[in-house]
């Protein structure tokens, strides 16, 4: 069977078969204006010139006589050749003679009919067309029209065959565009078959595996079966024991839940007991924070009357190497209830040479006798003198201000007093570490009852008058220049040092290390006193805030520990040197410094309107420590050597005189103490855990009536 062939191509094969028509352009003479003609010629020359028109530009042979006339005309000087093109429309006279020719290419001889006027063509002659002559120009336009009557009809052929292959080429395009649709989808019906064919094996393959494996799982399940056959009956071996275990359980169940409603109106009344317990234990709570509250107020009423300006003196041990005093150098006088009593009183003897010069005889020594509220001989350890002012760092816990002062001359023991002796060993430890110790104990007693503390230290010195930071670290240390004494806000009275640390603390540990580095840091010189000299003023403050959150309440103080520079006069004999002067210089600014001290004590003493706080930088940044309700304690430092006594009894004098600004009515104070006393005992009121003062205090007044 013969392959169909594509309509494409066939209308391809035949546009192949057609040939371009040879186009070759026509001569025509030029318009006769140029040549010379005779009058019998004119007229008929000057129809042709206004009817010519330009041919379709290709030369085309015909039979027609007269064509080959014209192109045999010889042209004359000046004439250009001008090709005819033929009018679109055909004449309708030449249709039938051209019409052989577009059929066979071969266009016969044609005679068309001449007009009346004209020549006939001249035959052909050897198969040759004969040329008209030049002047029958009617003729060759006769003979251009019936070549472009031949052209126009055979230009129609070819449309008309041109139409049916265009229609041909669009039947075909449209019979191939359904032809590719159809192709393409076969050729997706065709994959997806494969595709479907391809998963139908797949899942041929997979359902064959599921079949092995579901056969081996029956087996298995088989044998499964066997074995649950086998402990089904061993469980209802079981579940018979079980049954019989049950019944027994349930005796007991109701046993067990006979004692459970028991336990349950047991619970009930030790719930009711507990609620009653609370009650109870929330009316302790606030009868003791009341207890708590009235022991700080008795405890301050306390301090009050034994004086918010105390005096204590400290006669400090002779040290190997020392001359030992004579005997009756330093004497203490026993106290006003017997051996027994701490000694308040103190005397020092003094020898005047120059009396018993001018007499001839030995004079008797001058006795100089003092009395302060506390007066420790050289015997005393630490944890004696920390004793005696332990509830006035209480009052500090409590929320007063609290300042204590070690004065005294170069080597009498201010700092061994304050800090404490080298070594590390507990017994020496001074009034700084001991004082912290108590607090961080006492705050932690509190906060059972719902306080809670938090302590922030701080360590300066004041040398010349310049404040220096003895905790700085680095290259900040010794810029005394930067720390400034300023308000802490608009309005507030509390004073900070800028540029100064204030660290937290909250164990011992934490305020060995800040006393190591002061230490380190503190401006210290030898003097003809000592080997080592603290030529500074050095604050230790310890800023306590307390909160009680459940009742709202909050309480705040400084404790301020001061160990003063050594008090010496000046030698107006002395030869300076530039090492004297600059002794001299920081001796004039520590005495100015004290004096300005005693001026501010007397001021708060007399009750003054303007108290000099601002003419020392000491009493400026201690001024909230020293007014208004703060306590404080000087401690002035002796030595016991006889070399020392001039310095010794200066000191004395100046101390007497802070003490008797503000010494308390002995008998006033023993009385109220004793009343406030006897009024908790007949209330049945115990005396707060604190109070140990107070309870010591209560037995050596009633010891002193009886």
């Amino acid at each position: 069977m013969e392959p169909q062939r594509s309509p494409l191509l066939e209308v391809k094969g035949n546009i192949e078969l057609k040939r371009p028509l040879a186009k070759a352009a026509s001569r025509l003479p030029l318009s006769g204006r140029r040549l010379k003609r005779g009058p019998d010629q004119m007229e008929e020359a000057l129809e042709p010139e206004k009817k010519r028109t330009r041919g379709l530009g290709t030369r085309v042979t015909t039979t027609h006589p007269r064509a080959a006339a014209l192109n045999s005309a010889p042209q004359t000087q000046g004439q250009t050749a001008a090709v005819p093109r033929a009018p679109r429309k055909s004449a309708p006279r030449y249709s039938m003679a051209v019409a052989p020719v577009l059929k066979t290419q071969k266009p016969g001889p044609v005679v068309p009919a001449q007009k009346p006027g004209t020549t006939a063509a001249p035959p052909m002659v050897g198969g040759k067309k004969p040329k008209r002559p030049a002047w029958d120009l009617k003729g060759q336009l006769c003979d251009l029209n019936a070549e472009l009557k031949c052209y126009r009809e055979r230009k129609q052929v070819l449309d008309q065959e041109n139409q049916q292959l265009q229609d041909q080429l669009r039947e075909a395009k449209q019979q191939a565009s359904v032809l590719g649709a159809e192709r393409r989808t076969l050729e997706e019906e065709l994959t997806r078959v494969r595709a479907q064919a391809e998963q139908g094996q797949r899942e041929l393959g997979n359902l064959s595996a599921r079949v092995l494996e579901l056969e081996e799982r029956l087996g298995t399940q088989e044998g499964l079966v066997q074995e649950l056959q086998q402990e089904q009956l061993r469980l209802q071996e079981e579940r018979r024991g079980l049954a019989a275990q049950l019944g027994e359980q349930e005796r007991r169940l109701q046993t067990s839940e006979a004692s459970l409603s028991d336990s349950q109106a047991e619970v009930a009344s030790l719930r009711q007991a507990a609620a009653a317990r609370e009650a109870v234990l929330a009316e302790r709570e606030d009868r003791l924070h009341g207890l708590e509250m009235e022991r700080r107020r008795l405890h301050n009423q306390l301090q009050e009357l034994k004086g918010n300006i105390r005096v204590f003196c400290r006669v400090r041990p002779v040290l190997p190497g020392e001359s030992t005093p004579s005997p009756g150098f330093l004497q203490f006088p026993s106290g006003p209830c017997g051996p027994s009593d701490p000694p308040t009183r103190l005397s020092l003897s003094r020898s005047d040479e120059r009396r018993g010069t001018l007499s001839g005889a030995p004079a008797a020594p001058t006795r100089h006798d003092f009395s302060f509220d506390r007066v420790f001989p050289p015997g005393s350890g630490q944890d004696e003198v920390f004793e005696e002012i332990s509830m006035l760092v209480q009052s500090a816990l409590d929320g007063y201000p609290v300042c204590i002062f070690a004065y005294g001359q170069t080597g009498s023991g201010k700092t061994f007093t304050m800090e404490g002796g080298p070594g590390g060993d507990p017994r020496l430890e001074g009034l700084i570490p001991r004082a912290l110790r108590h607090l961080f104990s006492v705050a932690q007693e509190l906060r059972g009852q719902g306080w809670t503390y938090s302590f922030v230290a701080s360590y300066v010195e004041i040398y010349n008058e310049t404040v220096r930071d003895l905790l700085a670290t680095g290259a900040r240390k010794g810029q005394g220049g930067e720390c400034e004494i300023r308000r802490a806000g608009p309005g507030s009275e509390e004073l900070t040092v800028t540029n100064a640390r204030y660290v937290p603390v909250s164990c011992e540990r934490e305020v060995e290390a800040l006393l190591h580095l002061a230490r380190q840091n503190r401006a210290v010189a030898r003097t003809a006193q000592n080997e080592r000299s603290s030529r500074s003023h050095s604050v230790f403050q310890l800023q306590i805030s307390g909160e009680h959150a459940g009742r709202g309440l909050q309480c705040a103080a400084p404790l301020s520990l001061v160990d003063l520079a050594g008090s010496e006069r000046l030698d107006p004999g002395l030869a300076l040197g530039p090492g004297e002067r600059e002794r001299l210089r920081e001796t004039q600014a520590i005495n100015s410094s004290l004096s300005t001290l005693g001026l501010v004590i007397m001021a708060l003493s007399n009750k003054e309107s303007h108290v000099p706080y601002r003419n020392s930088k000491l009493t400026y940044l201690l001024q909230n420590s020293l007014g208004g309700s703060a306590k404080m304690l000087m401690f002035v430092n002796i030595s016991p050597l006889e070399e020392n006594v001039s310095e010794s009894l200066n000191s004395l004098r100046f101390a007497s005189k802070v003490r008797s600004l503000a010494a308390p009515s002995p008998s006033g104070f023993l009385l109220t103490v004793g009343v406030c006393t006897l009024v908790l005992q007949a209330s049945g009121t115990c005396i707060p855990k604190g109070c140990t003062f107070a309870r010591q205090l209560t037995i050596d007044f009633w010891g002193c009536l009886n």
